[in-house]
């Protein structure tokens, strides 16, 4: 490996370490809220998705580094979560420990990496969660017991059979084509040896488990007391817990740029003494307004470089995320046995660095889906005419104040009909409905949407896509589908270049000042306001040989609506599709400073965040791409084609 390979290498793995403690930090923190509200009782299903995504990261950022570990131990947590939404089920106290172990196993791996010690034993986390989430998937012992025999096995691990690999899982795995193992424990044996116990319900014959014995397994009939007592508790991890990773926020920053600063700076500071001997002539009583107006207009200009500068600091290039799609798709090579190839195209395309870390977990579920879900097999790709190696194409380009991602497969494409029955079944698709692009993607993003009946460690319980479409939102961006049958899926991302300050057009709504960034808006109508239209429950106008929709700002926020004879019209593109949001006057383009909003109980559909004008008043900045998609929610708005 070449020393910048090293030196990338060891960069992404700072990075990993820092995402990693967030990701781990939140799930604590929502696991101490399941605990402190009680066990024994359904979790709510809001909690149980953020937690779900929270290991959906931690899963695939490990994959990225090659933490097997960690990996394994995030995909058994979201095996045991993914079961607690099943309806009427609660989760245990047993099951809370073992959650929390799990975290801290993670912890603990995490730490090691970092530390280059050796990575602690998690075969007794793994178990413990499998066991819980076998109690939860499975009907009760009782029931069970009157059905079928009952088995119990004991595996005592040692390294000479690891190296013929007996291990834990592969136990697991040949019992798990026996019978239906009802309960898995971890046991420690008088002289400190540590075993594990199964309790398996099979209607078999002793002859089909014979040959386990030589194999470093006993096994005998269960008595009922062995069957109804409790697992044994035992602790999984040492008592210290794993060392906090502080994150790291670090740009490397070129001289040429802050040298700029610097003259920027010196510029504002020469401007300042000018205004200081204007202002003291003005007290004399001479005022030279020329003068003034000079000294301002230079000063507007030097903030702008200033800003544009300091906007050039914070950017990196958006290959720094597309290489580390790299580590992912060499795992998922080995484990689904396809053969992929990366092409990256725009990758010195430089974003703001508070976006490029926001949409690597994005872009880690794009990638993986495109893998998992669109990428066929070699001998499918044969038989269908294709070379045997899939592509995966991640591309960006600047378009003015925008960056425009695309993360695109040669593979399968989209099952449109198989999306349309499962939407059908799920309540979410009429029997006359189609599937346009647009609504495809809705529905793909919808929380806990899947096709698959089984997940696997790349993709299937339904809360990547949920997960990129939020991200997305919350950046200010939107995202489009284009999909082909048997030629490939090309998901189109379009991102502000950064959150720091924006162009926008500001807007009044009954008398309510909002932004709205001006990147968002392809034009600007002024329509009489007797020209609007019902239909189909929703309210258009005309627009270039067909409709328009309508969202009138001032319902979707409950404002009063003033009689209007005209209105204005902001009109707003998400994929091939206009919506014209509606509001009483537009007085103005101003340039913003964007405070982001970040609590969670200030935050509202439609709102990214807030800004003030100088005058002391807070201004809220509007997200039309998801204000849009809150309204249709809400509302059940169809938009015609």
């Amino acid at each position: 490996m070449s020393t910048t390979g090293k030196s990338f290498f060891d960069q992404f793995l700072d990075d990993y370490f820092a995402e990693s403690e967030e990701h781990l930090t939140s799930a604590r923190n929502l696991m101490l809220s399941i605990e402190s509200s009680g066990a024994n009782k359904p979790v709510d299903a809001n909690v149980l998705d953020e937690l779900l995504r929270n290991f959906h990261s931690l899963k695939g950022l490990s994959a990225m580094v090659g933490l097997e570990e960690a990996t394994l131990l995030a995909h058994h947590i979201e095996d045991y979560l993914r079961e607690l939404k099943r309806p009427d089920t609660a989760v245990s106290p047993d099951g809370i420990e073992h959650v929390m172990a799990g975290i801290t196993a993670i912890e603990q791996v995490v730490e090691a990496k970092r530390k280059l010690e050796p990575l602690p034993d998690i075969s007794l986390v793994v178990l413990q969660l499998d066991s819980a989430t076998e109690e939860v998937r499975t009907k009760p012992l009782a029931s069970a017991k009157s059905e079928t025999g009952m088995w119990r096995f004991i595996f005592r691990s040692s390294p000479e059979l690891a190296s013929k690999g007996m291990t834990v899982n592969a136990v697991r795995d040949r019992l798990r084509h026996i019978g239906e193992i009802l309960r898995a424990s971890p046991q420690i044996l008088r002289d400190g040896q540590v075993a594990f116990e199964f309790l398996v319900a099979a209607e078999v014959p002793e002859t089909a488990f014979g040959d386990l014995g030589a194999q470093g397994i006993e096994y005998a009939p269960a008595i009922e007391d062995s069957i109804m007592r409790a697992p044994r508790q035992t602790e999984a991890s040492p008592d210290a817990p794993a060392a906090r990773v502080a994150p790291l926020n670090v740009i490397r920053v070129e001289m040429n740029r802050l040298d700029d600063l610097m003259r920027f700076v010196g510029d504002l500071v020469i401007s300042r003494f000018r205004l200081d001997e204007a202002l003291r002539t003005a007290a004399h009583g001479s005022v030279d307004w020329s003068a003034l107006q000079e000294i301002n207009t230079s000063m507007e200009r030097q903030l702008r470089e200033l800003r544009e500068g300091v906007v050039r600091i914070r950017m990196v290039p958006i290959g720094q995320v597309f290489e580390k799609m790299r580590f992912v798709v060499r795992g998922l090579e080995r484990e689904l046995n396809k053969r992929i190839e990366v092409h990256i195209e725009g990758q010195d395309t430089e974003i703001d660095k508070v976006i490029v870390e926001r949409m690597m977990d994005p872009l880690l579920h794009l990638v993986r889906n495109a893998i998992s879900h669109g990428l066929e097999s070699p001998e499918e790709r044969a038989a269908a005419g294709k070379p045997a190696t899939g592509i995966v194409r991640l591309s960006a380009i600047t378009a003015g104040d925008t960056v425009v991602i695309q993360v695109e497969d040669d593979g399968r494409g989209i099952d449109v009909a198989k999306i349309a029955d499962r939407a059908r079944t799920l309540g979410w698709l009429g029997s006359d409905q189609f599937l346009d692009s647009k609504r495809l993607l809705d529905i793909i993003s919808a929380p806990g949407f899947t096709t698959r009946d089984e997940a696997d460690l790349a993709s299937g319980r339904g809360v990547g896509m949920a997960a990129v479409q939020t991200v997305i939102s919350e950046l200010g961006g939107s995202m489009t589908l284009t999909t082909t049958e048997g030629q490939g899926t090309r998901f189109t991302v379009n991102l502000p270049l950064t959150l720091l300050i924006a162009d926008s057009l500001m807007v009044t709504v009954s008398r309510q000042r909002f932004a709205v960034p001006q990147t968002a808006v392809r034009e600007v109508l002024a329509i009489d306001a007797s020209s609007v239209r019902v239909f189909e429950n929703n309210e258009v106008v005309p627009f270039r040989g067909g409709v328009l929709p309508l969202l009138r700002l001032s319902r979707f926020f409950g404002l009063s609506e003033p009689a209007l004879d005209r209105l204005h019209l902001l009109v707003i593109a998400d994929g091939d599709s206009r919506t014209g949001l509606a509001v009483d006057r537009i007085t103005g383009q101003r340039e913003i400073v964007v405070r982001t909003i970040t609590d969670p109980l200030l935050r509202v559909p439609g709102v990214v965040g807030a800004t003030e004008l100088g005058d002391g008043r807070p201004v809220l900045i509007l997200d039309p791409h998801s204000l849009i998609r809150a309204a249709r929610d809400r509302n059940s708005m169809e938009i015609p084609s």
